[in-house]
């Protein structure tokens, strides 16, 4: 039996993938000894803060139609899997699952950090695109997709402020 997911559950693994992004980055800042380092691991989690609200905003104008199951799932396995997935997926904040920042690292060096996790959230969710079918809401998750790349910008913007 094929994985399939509705946008609902998309939206929910999204908004958890944002609120683990804030924490780290809150926990990074709490690390940092550089105040210039901290003071962009609190703005990266506003940020992602931000983000899982949007998304939220963005769920709450689901249909009905899209927020039904797409299987059967007396277990609920789905669930599961998606926390699974989100748990271990929370590359914002970081580049790899398993990295933690020292509190020694550059401004620019979290800003790349924070550029690649945007760069592999994108990826992430336009492959998980193809799991969720037409009438479930497919063409919903283009929306995290461009607000992850509005991320990529801003990212991109400050990593070219920096180098003036």
């Amino acid at each position: 039996m094929a994985i399939t997911f509705n946008v609902d559950e998309i939206f929910e693994m999204a908004e958890e993938i944002e609120r683990n992004g804030a924490r780290f980055y809150r926990e990074a800042a709490g690390n940092s000894s550089d105040a210039e380092a901290r003071r962009l691991f609190l703005e990266m989690a506003a940020m992602e803060d931000g983000h899982e609200k949007i998304f939220a905003n963005m769920r709450r104008e689901l249909t009905a139609a899209m927020k039904e199951p797409v299987t059967y799932d007396p277990d609920n396995q789905v669930a599961r899997y998606l926390q699974t997935m989100a748990d271990f997926h929370g590359m914002e904040g970081k580049a790899a699952p398993n990295q933690k920042f020292t509190g020694k690292e550059s401004p620019e060096e979290v800003l790349r950090a924070a550029l690649q996790a945007e760069k592999n959230s994108i990826a992430f969710y336009v492959g998980i695109k193809d799991f969720v079918p037409d009438k479930k809401g497919k063409d919903k998750i283009q929306g995290i997709i461009i607000e992850e790349m509005m991320h990529v910008s801003t990212i991109g913007g400050k990593l070219q402020a920096m180098k003036k």
